[in-house]
């Protein structure tokens, strides 16, 4: 089933200098098949484009190279519950393109829905900035996800994040 492309879109709530971006999406795969491609350092290497270690269970720790820029992410997991929920830190040291680093939690909520899963992604705590910058490129990433599940070619990640930024507020607003 597809959906339209408005109805993929993020929410992005702000409070003071931090958001909290949260994703819905309907995927036409089994919760476990869903499960896999979030935990699974193979899965995750294809669509995520992300190098991950995983030490999969609550207390346990991640450590992620991810995206285009391979950023460095690190963090403990706060909740593992085969094949629901997955949380975790999500801890970035500062460098020059982020200078304060962040600090923020993400959380893969997963409900099977008859054929579907009902997938809800909610990324808290994000600095303005990073959240800003973030929607867009989650929203192409959970796109790619979906056709990972589905086996087909992904389309080309940067021009999709500029395709999709109108649909969220621009980055100039974090600076």
């Amino acid at each position: 089933m597809t959906t339209s492309h408005a109805s993929r879109a993020g929410t992005l709530v702000f409070d003071g200098d931090y958001a909290t971006l949260t994703f819905e999406r309907r995927i036409g795969h089994p919760i476990q098949a869903v499960w896999e491609a979030l935990t699974e350092p193979e899965h995750l290497a294809r669509w995520y484009m992300t190098r991950a270690l995983i030490d999969g269970r609550k207390g346990g720790s991640i450590d992620f190279r991810t995206g285009p820029g391979q950023l460095h992410v690190t963090g403990r997991i706060l909740a593992w519950e085969p094949p629901h929920v997955f949380e975790y830190e999500w801890k970035v040291r500062p460098w020059q393109g982020m200078p304060h680093g962040e600090d923020a939690i993400v959380r893969w909520e997963l409900r099977q829905e008859g054929e579907e899963t009902l997938l809800t992604l909610t990324h808290r705590n994000l600095t303005r900035r990073s959240a800003l910058g973030a929607a867009p490129s989650m929203h192409v990433v959970l796109d790619r996800l979906a056709a990972h599940l589905a086996g087909v070619p992904f389309e080309d990640f940067r021009k999709r994040v500029a395709e999709v930024q109108e649909q969220y507020p621009p980055r100039e607003e974090g600076r």
